[in-house]
């Protein structure tokens, strides 16, 4: 999630080739997965995790990863084993939601043994990846499911009946716009881009239906334009609506892919969408209250650094820390400049509506 650096000075034009095409506040309306049709509940025995910083619980097993340094972690497990915050993230919620335990790391898939993936399923998320290759060397989406796959049919560990019984979680935050930006890419050619991503992340989840798996949940872009990076220059008060409308577009387009591919794959898998951007401006709006309380400034981070240069667990050469941490991580909503701590995580989950509904 890098992006947004390069993001804000590129984007401050660009409201201008999305200006008509609606809203992303309200383009999730999943009426038809309301509680009262779902008397038949479907129970996953298993979670596959697909997609970037959002959901990896421990895939970066390199110590220059931001989450493998002090203060990452201090929350849960108390110390820094991979995950982007102070602790749990996307992936142990959406776990914990349908009756199971966080999956294994693909990344230490051999230190755990067989029995454990079978228990939990796999989870192939890489902190700063996207749907194509970004900046950082890690697999991209494809990739990602090519270890599925290979999982699934080479080394047949899990059989079509695991697959069948599982839900896979899709997470697509946006570092494929950070690397579009960091390759000095043009503005014109940015609409057409944002449309080639959507269509992977479509193919993608067509793929993973293709596997066997019944049931996926695939993220929204969230609201952007609010994280940290973005709100630091008004004092973490006010988000930048300019980059807010890049995810307008990819909001729309990915709303109207799902459908056409629920269209196509009726009798197979179900797709649904995961309205980040709704649940993230529901906390920042201070619509949506969590566990009788607020966060009074949802967009200030937790944990920044003290300067130009510096970030959340930055030291010097001499080891000294030049980061800020907040006395109270359960009284904000963000981490560093663009992942929540756990308990915005937490927040966010119980807003998202489609996928506490489908479980």
């Amino acid at each position: 999630m890098d992006f947004v650096l390069r993001l804000l000075f590129s984007l401050l034009l660009l409201i201008s080739l999305f200006s008509g095409r609606g809203s992303a506040g309200g383009v999730y309306n999943h009426h038809h997965h309301r509680r009262r049709h779902l008397r038949h509940r479907f129970r996953p025995t298993k979670l596959f995790v697909f997609g970037d910083s959002y959901a990896d619980t421990g895939n970066i097993l390199f110590p220059i990863s931001p989450a493998l340094q002090f203060p990452y972690g201090i929350t849960f497990p108390g110390k820094p084993i991979g995950r982007f915050s102070d602790g749990r993230v996307l992936t142990d919620f959406a776990a914990r939601h349908v009756g199971l335990k966080s999956p294994i790391p693909f990344s230490v898939r051999n230190r755990v043994g067989l029995r454990r993936l079978k228990e939990t399923g796999v989870n192939f998320a890489f902190g700063g990846t996207g749907v194509f290759d970004t900046e950082y060397p890690f697999p991209n989406m494809t990739t990602q499911i090519d270890f599925f796959q290979q999982l699934r049919h080479g080394d047949s560990i899990f059989t079509n009946k695991d697959a069948q019984s599982s839900v896979a979680l899709v997470s697509a935050s946006g570092n494929d716009y950070s690397f579009y930006f960091a390759m000095n890419s043009t503005r014109q050619g940015l609409k057409p881009f944002i449309m080639s991503v959507v269509n992977q992340i479509i193919v993608n989840l067509k793929r993973i239906g293709g596997l066997g798996v019944k049931k996926i949940a695939v993220t929204g872009l969230g609201p952007l334009g609010c994280l940290p990076v973005f709100t630091a220059p008004s004092s973490y008060k006010q988000c930048n609506e300019t980059v807010n409308s890049l995810v307008q577009f990819h909001n729309l387009l990915l709303k109207e892919g799902v459908k056409k591919l629920n269209q196509e794959t009726k009798h197979s898998s179900k797709v649904f969408i995961v309205d980040v951007y709704g649940a993230f401006m529901s906390i920042i709006e201070g619509r949506k209250r969590y566990n009788n309380g607020e966060f009074k400034t949802p967009l200030k981070p937790c944990c920044h650094g003290v300067g130009s240069g510096f970030s959340c667990g930055s030291v010097d050469g001499e080891g000294k820390k030049m980061y800020v941490l907040c006395e109270d991580h359960k009284a904000a909503f963000f981490w560093d400049s663009v992942h929540p701590t756990q308990q915005g995580w937490a927040a966010a989950f119980s807003a998202f509506k489609s996928f506490r509904n489908h479980f």
